[in-house]
């Protein structure tokens, strides 16, 4: 049941690369895993802030804000898709993780005219902005099924994740906005541009997952007497709000002019970074591990949350408890990055994964006794507690990860290895969801009992998991029963392959890799 780990980890991600990229610039970056005090330090040596540096403090976080826009998408679409058809709509999450094969084209071509990052933000905010509204104009009709468009939907979402991928505002961290930040802000005040990198990922995705869910349910909406937000006003607001940044951009935000100097890589020269980064044999053994580390709670991130609002729990609910959870995770990221520090930087990320396994255990318990609304006050207190230790256990595996990943970079390459071995983690997270969520309706067996007067006639329907189903079934006075719930099978699959494979190669390997010197993950060792 983790709603928020996704955006956690590629906020965390994001904070990691950007510290690479500023060294390789030549500036001090107050963000190392290894100084927990570094921080704090920076903001006690910088200046006051100029109107310069909060204009651009302001354009910054606004950019990173509208990253947080597809976050509850899923929960929305789950009362009209089955699991299967939401497992094609996961893989609209796909170029957040391929984007490293057409970054360095991106990062090497621009219009010295108009500036090297704003040639490319420019016209990705245009584009983002009108798919917004387009899918806010189709998702807004009444006759407009979901179920019955969700190949159209998986690639109207895909374009916009990879039109989003591509200027760097979404959950993975591009050159172009990284070294825009590096620019935009002074010397004296480079320190911030983490700080708004963090502020507005989260702010983002608070805005998008708690307050829109919470305003987009009915139940909130009568309670309160307020109007109930619909995802299509939303997608409105949103679409404004990238045609807003873009004027500003256009007319009020100057870039100074750059172009690409001798000592820069050239496209083909990434390329040929990333292929010899990829033939050494440890970072091959750590591509592996990072492929498959996270099966055994795949179906506990991707599908848990989605089963407790099928039984009963509110959306709002579901809000209220990302909410309380929030701070919790912004301490667990501070511990975290102390038991990291060191020369055994996996050694928490190791310990981290019995208590994830544990939780993934415990939350399919959860689902299967849940409780019939409405929700005691004990068992939401649980839900909270539950959450965030859970939560703090995927913080610990995260930065403990990230720690790992700077130690092993070549400082000379730092920005390309960090983007490859974080793409890797990342798409390790995404690519079991469509067989996760397709496995699910896959085992399940669900059936409408139709009854009259005197018999009971038993019709066996194609799908009876959605809302769209359980209508359907209602719409010939029958009840929607499901005899087999096909989750309780793809958990106990996810986690019997990752304990065993946490034993038989992820625990030995990773103690291998870690005791290696630092010099023997470089591309030339001498």
């Amino acid at each position: 049941m983790r709603p928020t780990r996704r955006s956690a980890d590629a906020s965390e991600n994001e904070e990691v690369e950007l510290t690479l990229l500023a060294r390789m610039n030549g500036h001090a970056s107050a963000q190392d895993f290894d100084d927990g005090e570094s921080l704090g330090h920076a903001h006690k040596t910088t200046k006051s802030l100029s109107p310069r540096d909060k204009k651009a403090m302001a354009l910054l976080i606004t950019l990173y804000l509208i990253q947080g826009v597809p976050a509850p998408v899923p929960f929305i679409l789950r009362e009209h898709l089955s699991y299967s058809q939401l497992g094609v709509f996961a893989l609209s999450n796909y170029p957040l993780f391929l984007k490293l094969l057409w970054s360095p084209i991106v990062d090497s071509t621009f219009f010295p005219s108009i500036g090297r990052r704003k040639s490319w933000i420019i016209p990705m905010q245009l584009i983002i902005g009108s798919l917004m509204l387009y899918i806010s104009a189709k998702h807004g009709s009444e006759a407009y099924q979901p179920a019955d468009n969700i190949h159209e939907l998986t690639f109207l979402f895909t374009s916009l994740v990879f039109f989003s991928a591509t200027q760097g505002i979404y959950h993975c961290l591009t050159w172009k906005l990284a070294g825009w930040a590096l620019t935009l802000l002074s010397q004296e005040n480079l320190s911030f541009a983490s700080t708004c990198q963090t502020i507005g990922l989260n702010t983002g995705f608070f805005a998008s997952f708690t307050v829109f869910l919470a305003l987009n349910s009915e139940a909130f909406s009568q309670k309160w007497g307020i109007p109930q937000l619909t995802m299509s006003t939303y997608l409105q607001f949103c679409s404004l709000l990238c045609f807003g940044v873009t004027f500003w951009l256009i007319f009020f935000q100057k870039e100074g002019k750059e172009s690409l100097d001798d000592s820069e890589m050239t496209v083909s020269t990434v390329y040929m970074t990333i292929w010899d980064i990829c033939k050494l044999k440890h970072v091959q053994a750590l591509i592996i591990i990072h492929c498959f580390a996270k099966i055994g709670f795949q179906a506990n991130d991707s599908v848990s949350s989605l089963k407790m609002i099928e039984k009963g729990l509110g959306r709002e609910d579901l809000a209220i408890v990302v909410l309380i959870d929030f701070p919790f995770q912004i301490l667990g990221g501070w511990l975290a990055a102390k038991w990291s520090s060191g020369d055994k930087p996996l050694r928490p990320w190791l310990w981290a994964f019995w208590p994830r396994l544990a939780f993934a255990l415990i939350t399919t318990l959860v689902v299967y006794w849940f409780p019939t609304p409405p929700l005691s006050y004990g068992f939401f207190i649980y839900l909270v507690i539950h959450t965030v230790l859970q939560g703090f256990a995927s913080t610990i595996q995260f930065v403990g990860i990230s720690a790992f990943h700077t130690r092993i970079s070549d400082p000379l390459i730092g920005g390309t290895y960090m983007t490859l071995l974080n793409t890797f983690t990342n798409l390790g997270g995404t690519w079991p969801k469509f067989f996760v969520l397709k496995g699910v309706d896959f085992f399940s067996e669900a059936y409408c009992i139709v009854k009259d007067a005197d018999t009971e006639l038993l019709v066996k329907a194609a799908e009876c998991v959605s809302e769209r189903g359980k209508e359907r079934c209602a719409d010939i006075n029958g009840e929607c029963v499901t005899e087999q719930d096909g989750y309780y099978y793809i958990s106990a699959v996810c986690m019997t392959i990752g304990v065993l494979f946490f034993i038989g190669y992820i625990l030995p390997t990773a103690r291998k890799l870690q005791a290696l010197p630092v010099h023997r993950w470089r591309i030339n060792p001498e």
